[in-house]
């Protein structure tokens, strides 16, 4: 049976995992520890858990979206399910819980950017009932090394 509770800083390293084998980030495993931490501590996101007997097998991460052209959205930072757990519908239970936070907290709606190879994930988001709005480039740049 799979549950969805709120993370907690044990989860670290499956996160770390789930990150590594499910999204190829190699980000290291204390780094995740201590950004996990950082995470937990502010109340302007909130990170769940999917958890098989006991197991950590997938997590969502969500953040406040507040910006001068919409009303208050959530904005889903990633969603990531073990690749040996998907198809059990555990990706949409932790939608769920986190569109359940977002009404809960006033938010009208929930909204995700998705790297544009992953149609799967695509395919998953239109079924979820999730709206594809428009293509898009994400830039950055790093300030330090």
């Amino acid at each position: 049976m799979i549950t969805i509770r709120s993370a907690i800083i044990e989860d670290a390293q499956r996160i770390y995992e789930i990150n590594k084998y499910s999204f190829g980030y190699d980000y290291p495993n204390e780094k995740t520890k201590a950004r996990l931490d950082y995470i937990l501590s502010k109340t302007t996101d909130k990170l769940f858990v999917a958890c098989e007997e006991g197991e950590v097998v997938g997590y969502i991460h969500g953040s406040d979206y507040e910006c001068t052209y919409s009303d208050s959205l959530k904005n889903i930072m990633a969603i990531a399910v073990d690749e040996q757990y998907r198809g059990k519908g555990i990706g949409k239970l932790l939608l769920q819980a986190l569109e359940n936070w977002a009404v809960s907290d006033g938010s009208v709606g929930v909204r995700l950017v998705s790297g544009m190879n992953r149609e799967k994930a695509h395919e998953f988001y239109l079924h979820c009932g999730y709206d594809f709005r428009k293509e898009q480039k994400n830039f950055i740049k790093m300030l330090t090394e």
